[in-house]
């Protein structure tokens, strides 16, 4: 039987009958604790025998944020540098990115950033990072223009020499590095997974693909190059799982059209598409379908209009020339002739359909004659603000069509079916599932054994977890930063937990301010505390607490005039704020933000 050793982070199997196999990833019990990096080589030093190492900053147990350090020795490359969508539980947030202390510390050491594709949960945090890095950057045609774009949106200067456009079949040699890009299927053009080549030996990353033999623009997949990688022999797969709950085969994107053109032909007025702005494929098949029904097609959405015009730049999009109007002559038209692509498929509080529905788009007000598609699937934790734009929609009696009740989307990631495909071709040493919750990681952790690999060649890892290669098979051998960084509103404003925690108890709990008025000569307090609240409980109500607040406040005074402490740093203590708190809890078994004012008089 073998037994987990807790000294040995590899994925074990207790082979008893009946029982089924225990996944489990473990490090050394210090390293999880030790956050400066201290099981870290120190910077600018090497160790003698130099390691491949592969480092997770985010993608790993969650949904987004996708970002992947590749080291050897003094050579360091970055795979994806993406954004996650803000949860419920973050308010004011618009967006996470990866922690980059890790590549800041190292950047002496960064070769060359090499992006798979063009989606914001893959280079949505390349405008932060490239603030203070400066290194080639690798994509496609349609990446690259995106990532252009975007740091010209944030005002973030000088990068537009180190910007490189790749293709299929390129090989680019960073270091000791040299990474190969691969055609893959996605959502978006000129998607790559990477074929990294290191001293070590051949690691595949799969970014995000499908396997579609019919595609809007270009190729399949390139399988043959997979099926070729794995005959030469791959050290390491590290592959995406979003979709491994998913049995079967994805849906050829092709198919979307169809029910595009059979929803535009008995559509009595305006068409309003909501989508992914990066979807161009979507996109292009809107405009085909309205072109087929003499509809002028309108865009709405800065990202939807930018995203468009680079598209229509490389030549991805196929329309008639006098398809296309602005958004401020639709009332040129009869609604009949009109369709509207815009942004906000996730139910974005700022985006174009979540203004229409609440009525507060400039140019788009929503009336019974409208058939709005929403032609997107929930990103998962985002359900509820979506179902609250379709709501709105429904009480202005629009005709909504979305995934619940129709097939008007299909997923740009692959099922258990393709994801087994690219198993059985690479049939690599070692594989990282990749790309989603834990329970993705865990159930194409099940695949891959299916698929013939062993138990302890399956690696389970949290952002942050170094795996290295040393002589033998891998091991955890530390652990760096790899929390979430919270953008705040301001393109130059982050914030911590503390502060996000400070919001959350003020949406839960209220605030509560107590002023103070002392006679510091005197040592006494001057006057009743003036004790103001928001969102805490009614004014009124304070107020039966104000002789017990008073009397804690005395007992503080007092206590300083005994010991002889001066009494504005015992007012302005903790000890104080502890025990008005627990004033204000026990009376009303909430904990608010307690502010209290000292006026010295």
């Amino acid at each position: 039987m073998n037994k987990i050793n807790r000294h040995n982070p590899r994925i074990k199997t207790v082979d008893a009958p009946n029982f089924s196999p225990q996944l489990q990833r473990t490090r050394l019990k210090s390293t999880r604790r030790q956050t400066n990096q201290s099981t870290l080589p120190s910077v600018g030093k090497t160790p003698s025998t130099p390691t491949l190492k592969i480092i997770p900053l985010g993608g790993l147990c969650e949904v987004g944020k996708n970002m992947t350090v590749y080291e050897y020795g003094n050579d360091m490359i970055i795979v994806d540098v993406g954004v996650a969508f803000p949860e419920e539980n973050q308010p004011g947030i618009d967006s996470v990115i990866p922690d980059l202390h890790y590549v800041l510390d190292n950047r002496h050491k960064l070769r060359g950033i090499f992006l798979t594709h063009g989606h914001e949960d893959h280079i949505g945090s390349l405008s932060w990072l490239l603030r203070d890095v400066k290194c080639p950057i690798y994509g496609g045609r349609m990446t690259i223009e995106l990532v252009s774009i975007k740091l010209d949106d944030k005002g973030v200067r000088g990068h537009e020499n180190n910007l490189h456009v790749i293709k299929a079949g390129d090989r680019i040699k960073v270091g000791c590095f040299e990474v190969e890009s691969i055609h893959v299927n996605h959502s978006i053009a000129d998607a790559f997974a990477f074929a990294i080549y290191t001293p070590k030996g051949i690691v595949v990353h799969s970014g995000d693909f499908k396997i579609d033999y019919t595609p809007i623009h270009g190729k399949p997949i390139d399988l043959r190059r997979f099926a070729a990688l794995g005959e030469e022999g791959v050290l390491l797969f590290v592959c995406e799982s979003t979709n491994i709950e998913v049995k079967g085969f994805s849906s050829s994107e092709r198919t979307v059209g169809d029910a595009f053109t059979h929803h535009f032909a008995g559509a009595p007025g305006r068409i309003i598409v909501a989508t992914f702005s990066s979807n161009i494929y979507r996109v292009q098949q809107v405009v085909t379908a309205a072109e087929a029904v003499n509809r002028k097609v309108a865009l709405v959405g800065r990202s939807m209009l930018n995203v468009f015009k680079a598209a229509n730049n490389l030549g991805y999009i196929d329309m008639r020339h006098d398809t296309l109007i602005d958004i401020s002559d639709i009332n040129k038209y009869p609604p009949e002739e009109l369709v509207i692509i815009t942004t906000g498929s996730q139910g974005e509080p700022l985006a174009a359909l979540t203004r229409m529905a609440f009525s507060e788009h400039r140019f788009v007000e929503i009336n019974d004659s409208d058939t709005v598609i929403i032609s997107a699937t929930p990103i998962p934790g985002n359900e509820k603000p979506i179902y609250r734009v379709i709501n709105e929609l429904y009480k202005r009696r629009a005709n909504v069509v979305y995934s619940a009740l129709a097939d008007i989307h299909v997923s740009g990631h692959a099922y258990r079916d393709e994801l087994k495909i690219l198993h059985q071709l690479i049939h690599p040493r070692y594989f990282i599932p990749a790309h989603g919750e834990y329970r993705h990681l865990h159930m194409h952790a099940y695949l891959a054994n299916e698929m013939g690999q062993p138990w302890n060649s399956i690696y389970i890892l949290n952002n942050g977890d170094i795996l290295e290669f040393k002589n033998g098979a891998p091991e955890i051998t530390g652990y760096t930063k790899a929390g979430d960084i919270l953008i705040d509103g301001s393109p130059k404003s982050q914030i911590d937990g503390q502060v996000l925690d400070q919001r959350l108890t003020l949406s839960d709990d209220g605030v509560v301010s107590i002023a103070l008025a002392v006679d510091m000569r005197r040592q006494k307090l001057v006057g009743r505390p003036i004790v103001q609240t928001r969102g805490f409980i009614y004014q009124k109500d304070i107020r039966s607490m104000d002789n017990e607040i008073i009397k804690r406040i005395n007992m503080f005074i007092n206590k300083a005039a005994q010991s002889k402490q001066p009494l504005a740093s015992v007012l302005k203590g903790n000890a104080l704020h502890n025990s008005l708190q627990s004033v204000l809890y026990s009376r009303t078994e909430r904990r608010p933000v307690l502010l209290i004012s000292i006026i010295e008089v």
